[in-house]
């Protein structure tokens, strides 16, 4: 990871992410991580400059997923922006 982008950011980021957008995690595996089964539920594990890692519960298993960005983060209001934007997308592609 880079300075700008440390594991107490990707530990809080992740931490918001499964309290407060359980539901955007598992648009982001659905849309981006080529999760086409049912999914229970996600759970991100981690991000950083490249991209984020996540668990999806499909079919009764833990399936590890990793998502490249299309572009290296430059710090947090970059991810913030970039998560905002994906699960934007993650949305459209859904209907």
């Amino acid at each position: 990871m880079s300075k700008d982008f440390s594991a107490d950011i990707s530990s809080r980021i992740c931490k918001h992410m499964n309290d407060d957008h359980a539901d955007a995690i598992v648009l982001y595996a659905k849309a981006f991580g080529g999760i086409t089964d049912a999914i229970i539920a996600a759970k991100m594990l981690s991000i950083d400059a490249q991209g984020m890692d996540l668990t999806a519960q499909v079919n009764g298993e833990v399936v590890p997923v990793r998502i490249q960005f299309d572009h290296v983060l430059a710090d947090a209001e970059d991810a913030h922006q970039t998560l905002i934007a994906m699960v934007k997308q993650a949305r459209v592609k859904a209907k």
